[in-house]
């Protein structure tokens, strides 16, 4: 009986571990956006494959909680508090903004950002390779390409003496952009004509006010007011026959003229990734800064052809994908 009565409680001592890591309540990643559910698809998606391939699916072993500012930076200290008061496992930072947001929030929980402005600069790490503290993420380097973006649209208009340049004066990458922008402008001997809004009927302001200037082109910030709204920035380039440059390609996608920047998808995968990670024990202090390394060139003929430009065969060639 007493041998019986042994087994039986070690059997009961060998199962309660089991039962109560069963009971363990699921890791909750926070996502903390400057802009909405529905313009941060792609973001969402990219992040859910990197969160699969360490394993978590999302409503299987993970939760996601979302977020949004709806694109109004004051919001976002608000947002980040509720997600410590929330106790998330991880939060997922979307734009310099909402990083510093984060960061100010907590020190305990980590952070994994997506940022186009160099983490350094902003004092979001130390270093890339050690990040310290309870941050890392990925650069998507679109701040460093601003005046490459600023080449490839006078390349493809030459004539032009001026350039614009749409930003949002509130976001903490327009400084950045405007310095990279400046010096790119001064090399090729071009004005650049700074265009500011700070909601959707300033963006219709900026595009109608250098409508009058006829056909001057446009360098489109990398703000998420405006990479967020792909088909409204095409439209209006259109009505007012503008040639622009925007970030993603989904503006060439969506009948913009060419875009030069990062695989969005593939930097939210590897945000994906080392949220992943670090919900299964990894710091991320050992988890260096991922620098994109690889940007798109796209270029949509049938938008060239409709603003009666040429593109050069030279930066044709150099394109990675031409929409005809």
């Amino acid at each position: 009986m007493r041998r019986r009565k042994f087994i039986t409680l070690l059997g009961g001592a060998a199962a309660w571990p089991l039962g109560a890591r069963a009971q363990q309540p699921m890791p909750v990643i926070g996502f903390l956006s400057l802009g909405a559910l529905e313009a941060d698809t792609s973001r969402m998606n990219g992040l859910r494959r990197g969160l699969a391939e360490i394993g978590y699916v999302e409503g299987q072993n993970v939760a996601i909680e979302y977020r949004g500012a709806q694109y109004q930076y004051d919001r976002l200290p608000a947002l980040a508090a509720d997600l410590v008061n929330r106790q998330v496992s991880v939060i997922v930072a979307v734009s310099t903004q909402g990083t510093l947001a984060a960061k100010a929030a907590t020190n305990t929980i980590p952070i994994v950002f997506a940022v186009g402005g160099d983490p350094v600069q902003f004092g979001l790490v130390t270093s890339f390779n050690r990040p310290g503290g309870n941050i890392t993420g990925v650069y998507n380097l679109n701040t460093g390409v601003m005046g490459k973006r600023l080449e490839l649209l006078h390349e493809s208009v030459p004539p032009a003496r001026v350039v614009g340049y749409l930003a949002n004066p509130k976001s903490a990458v327009a400084g950045p952009e405007t310095k990279e922008l400046h010096e790119a402008a001064r090399a090729l001997g071009v004005e650049l004509r700074i265009l500011n809004a700070t909601n959707e009927g300033e963006i219709d302001t900026a595009f109608a006010t250098l409508a009058k200037e006829h056909s001057v082109p446009l360098v489109i910030s990398t703000d998420n007011l405006f990479t967020d709204r792909p088909v409204r920035l095409v439209m209006l380039a259109a009505r007012h026959a503008i040639p622009a440059i925007y970030p993603y390609r989904w503006f060439p996608t969506a009948g913009g003229l060419m875009s030069y920047g990062a695989d969005l998808a593939d930097a939210y995968r590897q945000v994906g990734n080392y949220a992943g990670r670090i919900v299964k024990g990894a710091k991320p202090t050992d988890l260096p800064v991922h620098q994109v390394v690889k940007v798109e060139l796209i270029i949509n003929l049938k938008t060239a052809r409709a603003l009666g430009l040429t593109i050069p065969l030279p930066l044709l060639g150099r394109a990675d994908e031409v929409i005809e």
